[in-house]
């Protein structure tokens, strides 16, 4: 099992929608993402909108390929992409790059 994290931007504005939505993920959303290969999959936020995103995988590239080849995963990004920034000055859009994993303490 691969352990992968990665860094995202909610808006400063949008935080607390951002939160609410995630208090209510729809279940078939959250059957998608396991039936696609995310497993202890965590969401921790920063009061300034700074997005950690951790979970485990066999593959991250096909969990990520598979997932967006699945239904639910359109309509739930169509309704969430609006919540996001970049976090690169001049970038496009946010993305789910993976942190390289320096430390493991087991």
């Amino acid at each position: 099992m691969t352990r992968v994290c990665f860094l995202l931007k909610v808006r400063a504005d949008k935080i607390d929608e951002y939160r609410q939505r995630h208090q209510q993920v729809w279940p078939e959303m959250l059957e998608a993402l396991r039936a696609t290969g995310w497993h202890n999959y965590s969401l921790f936020l920063r009061s300034d909108g700074l997005l950690v995103g951790y979970l485990e995988t066999e593959d991250f590239e096909q969990a990520r390929a598979r997932m967006q080849e699945h239904p639910v995963n359109a309509r739930w990004q169509a309704e969430m992409a609006p919540l996001f920034e970049s976090l690169e000055q001049g970038a496009a859009d946010a993305s789910m790059a993976p942190l390289e994993e320096v430390f493991h303490l087991e």
